[in-house]
């Protein structure tokens, strides 16, 4: 899933959110501005999380009171609802986007939103089990996180509609959130299998992630 994300995410970007963004009567020069602040606020996103995440664990090794470890699991699945539901509400208003610019590209924007979420989605439903919840509970938060998208796509769908000109700059933003993706956090761990019998694979599912994006806007 993570070599089939790189190809449909730099894909979707590369060759047809940024064109799409381009061919737009927005200037070229904020365009660019606008793509290099959203590939800089998501390095900054990032780094708060992992600040938060080394926060956490300062103390480890000290002795805490009884239940400290057990509260600050808690505290940590909590966050990662909450991060999970704005990220998933985002999501939802740049899909409307896609889908308000151009149907085809709206089409590969899910599709590359659903190909890293999957794999996201399962790592919060771990951490959320590590930190106490139950089987069923971390099930229902998580999908009612996960519908935060549709609420974030009806808001998008209805306020870009009235607002076209700003479709450009959000399919630009989202552009930046998918190469940062692929390249900062996806490529690194594809990175740490560097045998040739692991590297095939990657290879060959990447091409595969390009060739759905261009199968699905055929024509276009």
């Amino acid at each position: 899933m993570v070599s089939l994300s790189v190809g449909i995410m730099l894909s979707t970007s590369l060759l047809h959110a940024l064109p799409e963004a381009f061919e737009s009567k927005a200037d070229p020069r904020t365009l660019f501005a606008t793509l290099l602040a959203g590939l800089l606020a998501f390095f900054l996103l990032e780094k708060a999380a992992l600040l938060r995440h080394s926060h956490h664990h300062e103390g480890d090794g000290h002795h805490h009171a009884h239940g400290h470890d057990k509260r600050e699991a808690g505290k940590a699945g909590w966050m990662i609802l909450v991060g999970d539901g704005m990220h998933n509400f985002t999501d939802g208003i740049l899909i409307a986007a896609a889908f308000l610019a151009n149907p085809e590209l709206g089409i590969v924007t899910g599709l590359a939103i659903v190909a890293h979420e999957i794999p996201q989605e399962i790592g919060d439903f771990i951490v959320m089990l590590n930190a106490g919840f139950s089987r069923v509970r971390a099930y229902i938060f998580n999908l009612l996180c996960s519908l935060l998208a549709v609420a974030g796509g009806l808001l998008g769908y209805f306020t870009l509609d009235r607002a076209s000109g700003l479709i450009p700059y959000v399919l630009v933003f989202a552009s930046s959130g998918f190469i940062y993706i692929a390249v900062s956090d996806l490529m690194p761990q594809m990175q740490r299998r560097a045998t040739v019998r692991e590297s095939v694979p990657q290879v060959l599912l990447i091409a595969a992630g390009v060739g759905i994006v261009l199968l699905l806007t055929h024509g276009h």
